[in-house]
């Protein structure tokens, strides 16, 4: 059950029934202290304004009228008029009690599900991937678990980028190496920034051979059949590399979900001709633009988006465009999600109008650029090598590795080498991906190997240790968590705040969900942690003395907790491991 929406609902009918306009907000949110009650609304004072009315008094009429019996032990004003709402523990503990046996922890499915297109990752074609593709494809791939969960049907699109005017060169320099059968059977993708920038060299340095690129690149964009083979090839040594790295982060993008920029290719002279259709296109030196009035440049004239070059090429624009008409009139989206760094805001923007104006999507389809900042070193630069050059993910991930193996060998652990080996890997892809996950994603972060795999402190270390001392609780107690009866008991202090913690896992999952902000499901997991862990201290489960229904009782409140922790670190991404 989402609290939240249920006390908003309740508001909502007191307001009306108070007087207060129809479209007054309910303004319900989680209360900052625990002396401003569980939950506090906060809609009275802008509706009085409205009314005419002293919000205290307003205050009073909304509370008279608000029905929360069986629901609020007791509501009380404060202040100019804020209402603070506090939850029976009775009625916390049966909601508990249903979310135990749910294997969702009550979590409850949409009523309405949409169909919701996620953007992410994108790396290029013959690059390797590099740190400055972790933030789109973590929190994109966390987004997309989320909204799975609440029954959503989920597709994933992995933009690769596979086509442009470099390829000609790529494809003239590879099939120089294809010549030398030895050395082109021994290339990997791990070689490939040595073979991009020999590539580029060549090019650079070489008429003849820049003269060949050239012509292999109106080749390939004329579908001729030698220069498409090569081609193929570099994707897929390119989409060979990334799944690997995706399935070490554990990330849930496969190969069937790439859709690449050459997907889009034969689509996008209809782009233009619609756009010519609708009125929308100018011709400025040559090149056809759009102006939008929306946006203006320094002189305050109308700025323009070009889709197609005086050469007759087409930019991203124009593939991002062939895109969005292709996830609203094929896929049927309801709602397409962006995950790209915030530096591309302005882009986004003008496309989305582009396209709402063109009919490319329709009025409804919400369309939504979930823009991240940047990850930086200590220095507050963008991260990078010593040497200044931009570090691979790979060699991200396995200095992770050898971190996390040397934090596990100095604590003492009775672990076979199977298991050590599980835990350490849990803790690096855990400890990179989190680090960056608990950070709103709009914000520039600092990247910190101490932080990130410490053991205190809102880190992924902190949480699966919480998680497997959970379960050390049962292995104790020589229970099976599908064994547990009897009536949960909010009675302690402790209890009632785990209690209230472990009720506000539905709206947390709601509200990550609708704004595409992973960072909330990870503060609220690290929350419910330090709940438990003051649980654990102050409420004895496997104690001698502990009566047998308190027991039962504090089990429960132990599973779900262990359940919901599981589930949510999986939301982000995140493998938890029974021993550490």
């Amino acid at each position: 059950m989402n609290i939240l929406k249920l006390l908003e609902d309740r508001v909502i009918k007191a307001l009306i029934a108070a007087g207060a306009p129809n479209d007054t907000p309910p303004m319900v949110r989680q209360s900052a202290r625990a002396n401003f009650g569980d939950y506090q609304c906060n809609a009275v004072m802008a509706a009085a304004k409205k009314m005419g009315l002293k919000p205290r008094d307003l205050a009073q009429k909304v509370a008279e009228n608000l029905d929360l019996e069986g629901i609020a032990e007791n509501t009380e004003i404060a202040g100019p008029g804020f209402i603070n709402i506090y939850l029976r523990p009775e009625w916390l503990a049966a909601r508990l009690k249903e979310a135990v046996k749910d294997d969702r922890s009550g979590v409850a499915a949409v009523n309405s599900p949409e169909t919701v297109i996620v953007d992410y990752s994108a790396p290029n074609v013959a690059k390797e991937m590099h740190i400055g593709h972790i933030r789109s494809t973590i929190i994109g791939d966390a987004t997309a678990r989320t909204l799975e969960f609440l029954g959503h049907k989920v597709i994933r699109q992995n933009h690769l980028g596979d086509w442009g005017t470099q390829f000609g060169m790529l494809i003239a320099h590879l099939e120089e190496l294809e010549r030398d059968s030895q050395e082109a059977q021994a290339m990997e993708l791990s070689d490939m920034e040595t073979f991009y920038k020999a590539a580029k060299k060549r090019f650079d340095d070489d008429a003849e051979f820049a003269t060949k690129a050239r012509q292999y690149v109106v080749e390939l964009q004329s579908g001729d059949e030698h220069c498409l083979k090569l081609w193929k090839k570099l994707v897929d040594i390119t989409l060979s590399h990334n799944q690997e790295v995706y399935e070490r982060l554990n990330v849930s993008l496969a190969p069937s979900d790439v859709m690449g920029e050459s997907a889009y290719n034969d689509s996008l002279p209809s782009i233009i001709n619609e756009l010519d259709h609708k009125d929308l296109l100018s011709e400025d030196q040559g090149a056809k633009v759009v102006f939008l009035d929306e946006f203006k440049n320094k002189d305050g004239d109308p700025m323009g988006v070009i889709v197609e070059k005086s050469g007759g090429g087409f930019l991203y624009s124009t593939t991002d465009l062939a895109a969005l008409r292709y996830r609203t009139h094929t896929l049927n989206a309801d709602r397409v999600l962006y995950y790209v760094d915030a530096r591309q805001g302005q882009h986004f923007e003008q496309i989305f109008t582009i396209a709402r104006k063109a009919g490319f999507v329709n009025q409804d389809t919400r369309t939504e650029h979930h823009a991240f900042g940047m990850m930086l070193g200590k220095d507050g630069k963008p991260f990078k090598t010593r040497a200044g050059t931009t570090i691979k993910l790979v060699d991200l991930l396995d200095e992770a590795e050898e971190r996390a193996a040397r934090l596990m060998a100095s604590k003492a652990s009775d672990l076979s080498e199977e298991q050590k080996v599980k835990v350490i890997k849990a803790v690096a892809m855990g400890s990179v991906k989190y680090a960056d996950l608990s950070k709103n994603r709009t914000s520039d972060y600092v990247f910190d190997w101490d932080t990130m795999l410490a053991f205190e402190g809102n880190t992924a270390p902190y949480l699966l240790y919480a998680y497997t001392r959970v379960k050390s609780i049962f292995r104790k107690a020589g229970v099976a968590e599908s064994d547990l009866t009897g009536d949960i008991l909010v009675v302690e202090p402790a209890e009632r705040d785990l209690a209230l913690k472990l009720n506000r896992f539905s709206e947390t999952i709601d509200q990550a969900a609708r704004e595409g902000t992973p960072h909330v499901l990870c503060s609220y997991l690290y929350d419910l942690s330090g709940a438990f862990m003051s649980f654990y201290e102050n409420c004895p489960v496997n104690k001698e003395g502990v009566g047998e229904s308190v027991k039962n009782s504090r089990l429960q409140l132990c599973a779900l907790t262990a359940h919901i922790l599981k589930t949510g670190l999986g939301l982000l991404g995140i493998e938890t491991v029974e021993q550490m």
